[in-house]
């Protein structure tokens, strides 16, 4: 058996080589190892769609395509080496409405411009976020965090990934329309986050339920309600926020897979191309849902509708100061 795994793999590895080197010979796209920069740490539900979609990606490329993880700083760490990665499609990214929207709002001295130094391919992937307390927070219901918060205005704490993050959107967009002060306290990963939320170091957070589902069996974290207009099949006890007492506040964030601009037509339509095929494929689906995720590929200029309509709405925000530019 372990002879046969060898060659097994021995001949697998040889397939790629050759696959590669008649790639490079021929100019296609991709005539080397793909590198998939994420946002996001380890193990957390964004990264397993992106491990996913890698795993499948190499398979139809017979070339490895590398996830590398680099949260932090509501994804400036990420893309900061944007500007300087080779645009031929070797380099992609998977962005987010904090990445391709968010910041450029409020940063002062982003390292990278969307508009200018990226080009919109597909959208990936949308979840769907809860409102979660520590398993013995002082609030047991939507409605007494709200009240809590209009009785003492900047007092009701919550963690988020640092300023311009979904989180940091998400709940400021609720905290401006039930006309509430909240205090942010953002931290570098969501394991701090989670852990500090546990402990009742903060009040609350927002994130999808699959991210912390062990948290929530142990008991250390509790929903108060999911940010959707119905009712989650993964937590069907768990009511909205309409059936809580709380503006009907939708947070479904996105992520998208962008590239360098001036990556060639040729190499972004086989993205394109493949990344619709592997979102499409049956097991994917339903990694990705597992997972806790709605599967929701797009066209480019759908995506870059999408942003154009989240800039102008979070824009908002800004102007009114509940987000504050840095």
């Amino acid at each position: 058996m372990i002879v046969r795994r060898q060659f097994l793999l021995g001949t697998a590895g040889a397939l790629l080589a050759t696959r590669a080197v008649a790639n490079s010979a021929n100019g296609t796209f991709p005539s080397r190892p793909v590198r998939l920069v994420v946002p996001y740490s380890v193990g957390l539900g964004p990264d397993i769609v992106a491990r996913t979609v890698a795993a499948h990606l190499a398979e139809r490329w017979g070339q490895p395509v590398l996830v590398d993880n680099r949260p932090g700083a509501a994804g400036i760490v990420a893309f900061s080496e944007l500007r300087h990665v080779a645009p031929d499609g070797h380099t992609l990214f998977i962005g987010d409405v904090g990445t391709l929207v968010v910041n450029p709002l409020i940063q002062h001295a982003l390292p990278y411009d969307p508009t200018r130094d990226l080009v919109p391919l597909t959208l990936l992937f949308r979840a769907t976020f809860f409102i979660l307390t520590g398993g013995a927070s002082r609030f047991a219901s939507m409605g007494e965090l709200l009240a809590t918060a209009r009785a003492q205005p900047g007092l009701v704490t919550y963690a988020s990934l640092g300023n311009g993050h979904p989180v940091h959107i998400a709940i400021e967009s609720l905290a401006a329309e039930a006309d509430v002060t909240l205090l942010q306290v953002p931290f570098k990963d969501a394991g701090t986050a989670f852990t500090a939320v546990a402990n009742n170091d903060v009040d609350f957070t927002a994130f999808s339920w699959n991210s912390v589902a062990g948290l929530l069996k142990a008991g250390k974290l509790r929903p108060l309600a999911v940010a959707a207009q119905t009712r989650s099949h993964e937590a069907p006890d768990v009511p909205t926020l309409a059936q809580a007492g709380a503006p009907a506040v939708e947070m479904r964030p996105w992520a998208a897979l962008v590239a360098p601009a001036s990556t060639p037509v040729a190499a972004r339509e086989i993205i394109d191309r493949d990344v619709h095929a592997t979102l499409a494929d049956k097991e994917v689906r339903q990694r990705i849902e597992g997972a806790g995720f709605a599967v929701t590929p797009s066209t480019a200029g759908e995506l870059t509708a999408l942003i154009d309509a989240d800039r102008l709405r979070y824009a908002a925000l800004v102007r009114s100061g509940r987000v504050s530019r840095i």
